[in-house]
C-alpha cells in the first residue's frame, strides 16, 4: 500500500522499541521502516529513510530527544515527530513543542493512544501540504493572499495594525489591497481612516450577494482610501451584525481575493462561527498579543485551539508594544505560549494615539518613526518588497523623496 504511514521508532532500550514494532505491526495502514537507538542515528536515519512519523523517547545518554527533534525539524521537515516521555511535567511539554514535536505521550500508553496520535499528526501533515498546494495554485491563477488579523484578547492594538498594515502594503510596496472590518458589531476601521460607513457596509452587501446579486456588486461597498487601499467596513450599528452570515462573509472574502493581491482582514475579539470562517480561509493569521498576562493566556489558549483546528502552520505571533518596560520580557512570552514570537512593534503612544484621533494611519502620517518602519518590516515579510516600475528604473530616485511624502 502506498498510503501507510512510514514510521522511525527512537529508543535507547532495545525491549521498547520491539515492543512498539510489535504493536503497530497489527495495523494495516502503518508500516515501520525503521529504528533508532539514539538520537544521533535518529538524525541519519531520518534523512536517509524520510519517515511520515518518528516516535521520539525524550532521555537519551548521546543526545536527548529534545536536541534530536530540533535537528530533525530544519533537516527533515516533512517528518512529524511524537515524543515519548515517563515524565509528563508541562515543562517537559513546553519544551518538546517549541523542539517541533507535533504530539506528546507520557509512558506507558495504550496501543489506541499511539496508533490515534501517529493517524493524528500524520493527517496535520497531509492537511498542511495540501493548504500549501492549493495556496501555490491560487498565486499561479492571481489570486490575492488573506491576511487575518486576530486577537483573543481586545485593547492590544489588533485594529491599528490591521489599518496600517494594509496602508504600508499598499503605498510602499505598491499592492491592490482590500481592508475588511469583521469586527461587525463595535469595528474601529471607520474611525481610524477617517471614512463614514453610510449604507456602505458588510451588512448591506452579505444579504444582496445571498439573494443572487452579481458579484461586481462588491465593489459597490467598498470605500476607496487616499492611500489607494478599498475598504470594506463594518455596520454603523451593532444589531446590524445579525445580517451577517459566515457563509456570506467567505463569499465576500472569496471575491476580493480574486479582484485583489492583499486582504486584510480585521477580526473580532472573540471566538464565533464568523470569525473561524475567515481564520480558516486566510493564508495568515496575524495574532497580536501584549506583555501583559491576560493577554498571553488568552494568547496561550487559543494556540491549543489552532493546533486542534490545523491552523498552527499559518499562525505568525506579532507582539505589539514589544519594548513596554513591565517586568515581562520577550523570552518569558515565548517560554509561557510555547513558541517564538514571530514579528515584534514597539510602542509609540504619542505618534499612535495622534494618528487616530485625525483618522490617518501613522504609517502616512509618521513614516520615519520606529513604529512605522515596525509595520513596513512586517508587510513586507508577508508579501514581499516593492518591485519597481519600468519608469521608476529609467531614472535615478530623488534624494530624499518617499511614498509616504504627504507633506
Amino acid at each position: 500500500m502506498t498510503d501507510r504511514i512510514r514510521v522511525l521508532i527512537v529508543d535507547d532500550i532495545p525491549e521498547t522499541r520491539d515492543h512498539l514494532a510489535k504493536l503497530l505491526g497489527f495495523e494495516p495502514d502503518i508500516e515501520v521502516i525503521g529504528t533508532a537507538s539514539s538520537g544521533g542515528e535518529a538524525i541519519e536515519l531520518g534523512a536517509k529513510l524520510l519517515p511520515d512519523v518518528i516516535l521520539m523517547d525524550i532521555n537519551m545518554p548521546d543526545m536527548d530527544g529534545i536536541t534530536a527533534t530540533e535537528r530533525l525539524s530544519s533537516e527533515v521537515p516533512t517528518a512529524s515527530v511524537v515524543m515519548m516521555s515517563v515524565q509528563g511535567e508541562a515543562d517537559y511539554l513546553r519544551r518538546s513543542m517549541l523542539a517541533g514535536a507535533r504530539e506528546f505521550l507520557v509512558k506507558p500508553f495504550s496501543s489506541d493512544e499511539l496508533t490515534a496520535s501517529i493517524r493524528q499528526v500524520n493527517e496535520r501533515e497531509r492537511e498542511k501540504v495540501g493548504r500549501a498546494v492549493v495556496v501555490a495554485a491560487r498565486a499561479q491563477v492571481g489570486e490575492g493572499q488573506v491576511v487575518a488579523v486576530y486577537s483573543p484578547k481586545g485593547g492590544v492594538g489588533r485594529t491599528t495594525i490591521a489599518v496600517n498594515l494594509a496602508v504600508a502594503a499598499a503605498l510602499e510596496i505598491g499592492k491592490k489591497v482590500a481592508l475588511v472590518d469583521a469586527s461587525f458589531q463595535f469595528g474601529d476601521v471607520a474611525v481610524l481612516l477617517n471614512l463614514n460607513p453610510k449604507d456602505k457596509s458588510m451588512a448591506e452587501l452579505v444579504p444582496e450577494l445571498e439573494a443572487g446579486t452579481d458579484s461586481d456588486s462588491v465593489e459597490a461597498y467598498t470605500q476607496n482610501h487616499s492611500s489607494g487601499v478599498r475598504v470594506l467596513l463594518a455596520p454603523p450599528s451593532p444589531e446590524m451584525a445579525e445580517l451577517i452570515t459566515p457563509a456570506g462573509v467567505k463569499h465576500v472574502i472569496e471575491i476580493l481575493r480574486q479582484r485583489n493581491e492583499l486582504v486584510v482582514v480585521d477580526c473580532a475579539a472573540w471566538f464565533n462561527d464568523i470569525t473561524l470562517s475567515i481564520l480558516d480561509l486566510a493564508d495568515v493569521v496575524l495574532t497580536v498579543l501584549t506583555l501583559e498576562i491576560t493577554s498571553i493566556k488568552n494568547t496561550r489558549l487559543f494556540l491549543e485551539v489552532a493546533e486542534q483546528l490545523g491552523y498552527s502552520h499559518k499562525v505568525r505571533l506579532v507582539l505589539n508594544r514589544a519594548d513596554t518596560t513591565l517586568g515581562i520580557r520577550v523570552a518569558d512570552v515565548e517560554h509561557s505560549i510555547g513558541r517564538k514570537v514571530d514579528h515584534t512593534i514597539v510602542s509609540d503612544g504619542r505618534a499612535v494615539v495622534y494618528a487616530l484621533n485625525r483618522g490617518v494611519p501613522f504609517v502616512l502620517s509618521n513614516r520615519e518613526s520606529q513604529v512605522s518602519q515596525d509595520v513596513l518590516r512586517l508587510a513586507t515579510s508577508i508579501v514581499g518588497s516593492r518591485e519597481p516600475r519600468v519608469e521608476e528604473t529609467r531614472k535615478a530616485p530623488q534624494k530624499g523623496k518617499s511614498l509616504f511624502a504627504w507633506r
